[in-house]
């Protein structure tokens, strides 16, 4: 029983840290998805044509 204890402190702790900064990591991509197509929208207006 110690034995499975010490297996979720050296591997469960590093795999719930890691899946907070993907999440993380993932809203950060998304919000810099839609101002890239903002940018895109709004140089395509700009454009002369």
């Amino acid at each position: 029983m110690e034995n499975l204890w010490v297996q979720i402190g050296n591997y469960g702790f590093p795999m719930v840290v890691a899946f907070y900064l993907l999440v993380r990591v993932e809203k950060k991509l998304d919000d810099l998805t839609a101002a890239i197509q903002a940018l895109v929208q709004t140089l395509n207006r700009a454009a002369p044509g």
